[in-house]
This record gives C-alpha cells, sequence and structure tokens, in this order.
C-alpha cells in the first residue's frame, strides 16, 4: 500500500503567520524511524512536509484510485503549524480529498484538543475528571476556586504551561502568564494529590488497553510533569504499574469509556491521576499520542508485546481495516519472515541514498553536453564510468572525431548479454541556452534532465542497489553510452546493432511522462533539406515567381500529412532572401517528417520529391536540390516487446506504482534495433517541458523508477 507520511516540518510553508503557533514537533529522525518501519511490513512509503503545498506533494504520490484500485494511507505524524485546533487542520483537508489516514476525525481531535469540551463530554457520560473552572484575564473573578489547582492552557496538550498553585495571587499571575504566552482561556483545574498513570489505546472495535503505566514522583504526592520535565528528565516509567488487578481494570474501562466518548478512532493515550483513597480520575487525554522513543505510549506498548515497528504497522491495519474491510488485516512484522521482501529493501536503500543519486544527477546536469561539444560529452562520459567502475563494469572506448567518444561498458566477460541498456548523453542545446540543475520541493530542473541525463542516474541507482541486495552479479548488463543520439546515431548506429544482436533485452532511458509512462513504440524519422535558386536574372519578376514557387512548394509539402493523423510533415527552419534591384532569390528550408510505418515513409518520401521537381517550364528560370531521407527506422509495438511491458506492468503493480503504455512521436536510438529483439523505452523519471518550456524531471520518480527497473532486471 501507497503510505503518505505527513509531519510539519517547515513552519514557514503558510501564507501569513496566524494565531498560536506550534510548539509541538516530530524530529526528522523519529520520522523516518516510522517510515522505515512502515517499508519493513512491505507498504510504498514517502514522507511529505504537512505546509500549504501538501494537496500538490499527494496527488503526486497518491493518483486518483480508478475502477479497482487500492487507494492510498496517510500516516498522520502532522500537529498542526499554527491558530486553534492545530490537530484538526490535516485530518480536514485529508476528508475533503477522499484519502483515508490514520487517526481521529476533525472532529474527535477538536474535541480532546479542547481540555474544557473533554471534560464536559466526560462529565455528561459520568466519568470521573476533577472539577474545574475557565478564565479569560487575570482579573476575572477567582472567589469560587478551591486550592491547590494545577493551570494549564486550555487548547495545548504535552503539559504546556502547567503550574500547580495554592493562593490567589500566584493563580492570577498564572492565568496571565497562559492568556498572554498561549493567547487563549485558562483552564484552571482542581489539582488531585497522589499518583499519576497513563493507559494507551489501540484499535476501534475491539479497543486494546495496553498495561497500566505509572509515572515514578518519587513519592512526592504532589509532584506533576511539565513539559520540560517530559523533554529533558523524563519521569521513570513502571509498567505495568505496582496496582491492584481491580484499580488497573478499573483504570483501562474508564480509558476505553472516555476514547468511545470522544469519538476518537485508531489510538490515544489517556492520563490519569489516583488520590490517597483509590478515587481515580481522568485528566486529559491525547488523541495523537506521541511516538517518540521515549515516550510513554510507545514505552506500554512494548510491554504489551509491539516493538516499534509491530506498534506503527498495527496502527496502520487498524486504521485500514476501520476504512476497508477486515479482510486487509495483515500479519504484524514479527509474524512475517525475518527477511524482508526484495522490494522493501531495495526500496529503503535507494530512499537512504537519493541525496547522493541527485548530486551525481547535478553533477551531470551541469556539463554542457551539446552533440558538438566533444570535451564536455567525454566529460560526462567518464564521469558516468568512475560511478560503474565500483560495479564491476570494465569500459571499451570507441573514439570519434566529430562527436564525443562513444564507450561501451559491461560486468561480464561473456559476449551475451541478459540486457543491453542504451544510454544517451548528448542533446542539441547550445552552451549559451544551457540551463544548469535547480531543485524545488518536488521538481529537479536542468537541460537533458528528462530526455537523458535522469535516466543515466535511474540505471546507476537500479545498479547500485541490485549490488546491495548481491544480485548484480548474477546478471549479464551491457551499457552502451551514445553521443549522437540528436544526429540520428550516424556513428553509433552499427554499433547498437551489433551490441543488440548479443542481447535477450534491450532498455533506453528517456524520461517517462508525468502519468508514469513507458515507451512501446516511435515513430521513424526522416529529414530534408529543400534549396531553391533564381538563375534566370533577365527580368525582375522573376522574383516574384521565384518567391511564390518556393512558398507554395513548402505549404504543399505540408499538406502532403493534412488530416493524417500518422503521420507528421513540419519545417523546422526556413529562409528565403531577395533582392528585386539586384535581381536574386535564394531559398532555403529544413523539413521534418515523422511516420509510423516505413511504408507510410516511402509514399512520404516520393510525395516530396515530386513536389519539389521544378516542371520544365521552370526549370529555365528556378534550379532547386533536395537533399536527405530516411534519418530512424519507426519502432512499432511488438508482441515480444509487449510481453516484456506486462512483466513490467506485473513488478508495478506489486510495488503500488503505476506505468501506462505510450507511443511518442520523436525517434530515437533505440529505433535501430532489430524488430524479434524485446526492447522498452522511457525507464528514466517522470516529468517533461514546465509552462516556460523549462525542462524537468518528479523527484520522488528518481527512487520509483529505479526500483521498477531493478526489479525488472533481476527478475529476468
Amino acid at each position: 500500500m501507497k503510505v503518505a507520511i505527513i509531519y510539519n516540518k517547515d513552519l514557514t510553508g503558510v501564507l501569513n503567520k496566524f494565531g498560536m503557533q506550534n510548539k509541538e514537533f516530530y524530529s526528522e529522525k523519529n520520522v523516518q524511524r516510522v517510515a522505515n518501519c512502515l517499508e519493513r511490513g512491505g507498504h510504498n512509503t514517502r514522507v511529505i512536509d504537512g505546509n500549504m503545498y501538501v494537496i500538490e506533494r499527494l496527488q503526486n504520490f497518491m493518483p486518483k484510485a480508478i475502477g479497482g484500485d487500492q487507494m492510498g494511507m496517510v500516516f498522520n505524524m502532522a500537529y498542526g503549524i499554527q491558530g486553534e485546533s492545530r490537530y484538526t487542520h490535516l485530518p480536514s483537508l485529508l476528508e475533503m480529498l477522499g484519502i483515508p489516514y490514520v487517526g481521529s476525525t476533525p472532529s474527535g481531535h477538536a474535541i480532546a484538543l479542547d481540555k474544557v469540551m473533554t471534560k464536559v463530554v466526560w462529565q455528561n457520560s459520568g466519568l470521573p475528571t476533577p472539577d474545574f473552572w475557565v478564565f479569560n484575564t487575570p482579573d476575572d473573578d477567582l472567589s469560587k476556586v478551591r486550592y491547590p489547582v494545577i493551570v494549564k492552557p486550555k487548547m495545548e496538550s504535552v503539559s504546556f504551561g502547567l503550574k500547580v498553585v495554592h493562593k490567589e495571587e500566584d493563580l492570577r499571575e498564572a492565568i496571565n502568564f497562559i492568556v498572554t504566552e498561549f493567547q487563549q482561556q485558562a483552564l484552571v483545574e482542581q489539582f488531585i494529590p497522589g499518583r499519576e498513570f497513563a493507559v494507551g489505546l489501540l484499535g476501534n472495535s475491539p479497543i486494546e488497553a495496553f498495561p497500566v503505566l505509572e509515572f515514578d514522583l518519587e513519592g512526592d504526592p504532589n509532584a506533576i510533569q511539565t513539559e520540560e520535565d517530559k523533554k529533558k528528565r523524563p519521569k521513570e516509567k513502571v509498567c505495568p504499574a505496582n496496582l491492584e488487578p481491580e484499580l488497573a481494570e478499573k483504570m483501562i474501562e474508564f480509558s476505553k469509556q472516555a476514547f468511545r466518548a470522544l469519538e476518537l478512532r485508531d489510538f490515544a493515550r489517556v492520563d490519569i491521576r489516583m488520590d490517597a483513597a483509590n478515587n481515580i480520575y481522568l485528566l486529559e487525554v491525547n488523541s495523537m499520542a506521541s511516538l517518540g522513543r521515549t515516550g510513554s505510549y510507545v514505552h506500554a506498548a512494548g510491554i504489551a508485546g509491539y516493538d516499534f515497528c509491530a506498534l506503527v504497522n498495527r496502527m496502520l491495519d487498524v486504521a485500514s481495516v476501520r476504512y476497508f474491510s477486515g479482510s486487509l488485516l495483515a500479519q504484524l512484522p514479527e509474524e512475517k519472515e525475518k527477511r524482508l521482501p526484495l522490494k522493501s529493501r531495495l526500496r529503503t536503500y535507494l530512499r537512504g541514498r537519493q541525496q547522493s543519486t541527485e548530486t551525481v544527477l547535478e553533477k551531470l546536469v551541469n556539463i554542457d553536453t551539446h552533440v558538438r561539444n566533444i570535451e564536455g560529452v567525454n566529460k560526462c562520459s567518464d564521469l558516468i564510468k568512475t560511478q560503474l567502475a565500483p560495479l564491476n563494469f570494465t569500459s571499451e572506448i570507441y573514439p570519434e572525431l566529430e562527436i564525443g567518444n562513444l564507450m561501451f561498458l559491461r560486468n561480464t566477460s561473456s559476449e551475451a548479454l541478459d540486457y543491453l541498456i542504451l544510454m544517451a548523453i548528448d542533446d542539441s542545446v547550445k552552451m549559451s541556452n544551457h540551463e544548469n540543475f535547480q531543485a524545488t520541493e518536488h521538481r529537479l530542473y536542468g537541460t537533458s534532465i528528462w530526455e537523458n541525463k535522469g535516466g543515466v542516474v535511474t540505471c546507476i541507482s537500479a545498479f547500485q542497489a541490485l549490488r546491495f541486495a548481491r544480485l548484480l552479479r548474477k546478471l549479464r548488463i551491457g551499457v552502451l553510452i551514445v553521443t549522437d543520439s540528436t544526429i540520428a546515431g550516424k556513428f553509433s548506429r552499427n554499433i547498437i546493432a551489433q551490441k543488440s544482436a548479443d542481447a535477450k533485452r534491450v532498455i533506453s532511458l528517456h524520461g517517462g511522462n508525468t502519468e508514469g509512462s513507458i515507451i512501446t513504440s516511435r515513430s521513424g524519422s526522416a529529414s530534408y533539406t529543400y534549396n531553391l535558386k533564381l538563375t534566370d536574372s533577365s527580368r525582375s519578376e522573376n522574383v516574384a515567381v521565384a518567391s511564390a514557387h518556393f512558398f507554395k512548394t513548402i505549404s504543399a509539402i505540408v499538406d502532403l500529412a493534412k488530416n493524417d493523423r500518422e503521420n507528421v510533415i513540419a519545417p523546422f527552419a526556413t529562409d528565403f532572401q531577395s533582392n528585386i534591384f539586384k535581381m536574386v532569390a535564394y531559398g532555403t528550408a529544413k523539413i521534418s517528417v515523422r511516420f509510423n510505418t516505413i511504408a507510410d515513409f516511402e509514399r512520404i518520401d516520393q510525395r516530396i520529391r515530386k513536389t519539389t521537381t521544378l516542371t520544365r517550364r521552370l526549370t529555365h528560370t528556378l534550379q532547386s536540390q533536395l537533399d536527405g531521407g530516411l534519418t530512424r527506422q519507426p519502432l512499432p509495438s511488438s508482441e515480444a516487446s509487449m510481453e516484456l511491458y506486462e512483466s513490467l506492468d506485473r513488478i508495478a503493480k506489486r510495488i503500488d506504482s503505476s506505468i501506462v503504455p505510450e507511443h511518442r512521436w520523436s525517434s530515437s536510438d533505440i529505433c535501430n534495433i532489430p524488430a524479434d529483439v524485446p526492447k522498452l523505452d522511457g525507464f528514466g523519471p517522470m516529468g517533461g517541458f514546465d509552462k516556460q518550456k523549462s525542462e524537468f524531471i518528479i523527484r520522488h520518480s528518481l527512487v520509483d523508477r529505479a526500483l521498477l527497473l531493478a526489479l525488472l532486471l533481476q527478475s529476468q
């Protein structure tokens, strides 16, 4: 299952600061610990910051469920950034989006966070809770207060602002502090000297209670736990508490009733005091009980038999059952095989190395690899070679003079290959227009990052993950670094044909689209250069004849594919110059053709040549020339390639990923592979070009595509 773990990291991710700011935080280390445990449970996880960009991030990770697709879940660790009822903010948003989540509803959180409303509900349900008063200012009438009392904010948790007072002067000072510091009413509650306990709850129907936990107050009945105590000097925990069984059972029953009265869900912790006469008082409930390593909830769960990973996965399980069905109740991690599934091991490894992967990608993107920049292209090849050398890939160089050197790397001495991987690195962007690497929250930008270089690091990461799992050495893989992709493989096509003859399957690494496409077919390409020159300069009107004929011919060529969905004809560089006084005229046009069958190409080629041929009458006035023709064969979707795609699709479903087949109109090196060889393209990260025509990839797809590629390689 896809599980998004949402917590609050960037507290500036709001439009404006508004109201009380959050004082509760999970550390990144603790959040990652939860993510790792869910990965161990077989889930596909992503950690997401719960600020104003959370919807877009969720859309990228959790596409809309279609048909029988399983929805993802959110594991909510977000306390909220600011304002009142912070706990309700993310659940409310998830309710609106229609995304299931772990934890209580917005209304449940709202009541639980409001200590006054909690106590009112409990009193109306006949549950024992200390008497209380609520004050707005330190100048309110305090005559009815019975001391000692404990003063706390009305809408905070984790013991923020707690203070025990015994006289009116101190009470007014405490109320003033609460109202000023927390910008809310002060709850003044009858203080109960005695012992302090907590009961952790997990589940819905039934509700499981952990053994009662006692905080060791070291024999001081007037001691309390402040927020500072919990962080810096946490009280010792005694679990199970040293209680008579009847008292422990009574506390548990009260806690369950309190949980139900507030209509909470999935998990919570109830805090309790007991006086010298063994009277039990419910103090408050934390509807987002902390998963901190030293927290009372985690401690009690451990006594109940849950290690941390078992607890986290169980929390997800009970929420899944509530949303979906009892059949989804998975085995707890300790009941599974000790060895993690391969997909979990690889994904955890890849996620742990994402920063390193992005660093390599940045280096690649910042190298100008225009097809004619020989130095830059060779520098890029050498960087890739450096990354693959520790994985036991050896290299063979094919020197070139007009372009960067071609390079073939293999991890086997055998000529036969399980996979040949085509790794194009050149581009057509001149140095003046080259865009260096840039990163945003969920996108990475830069020249060739989607078309080529994102796929390069995806492949390297997949190899590294397989080496980590000790599987790479079992595979026979060849990698051909192609340096002339943008000039139709002029120098590499023969080497590609030679190497593919020894390969069972061929993969190319261009980027997939934002829908998660894998390229199963490509159009073929042809390119022409049409030239026209005025040869009879005896009359000035001949300049107009040349001009009219040139543009009429270009228009006629374009019309050859009019209303034809299978073929595209488009001029991409046209220049016409004339001078009526000097009686000169000259025009040139470059024309690109895309087609899906050789028969279509032959028909179009014949018609272009006929269209550009001058009539006998015009040969006395004009001279024309047509150069060019076929540059790459089309790549049709074959039965063998679709079988490979179906295998990939099954893998994608196992890892909660989604792929779709795509026909891409552009041509590439994979078109030079013989028809009978199974082949797929588009294994690079998902992305494309934004509205400003900047090339980008979706950041998280670096890991997703590397995992998909790694699992495909090892499965064959």
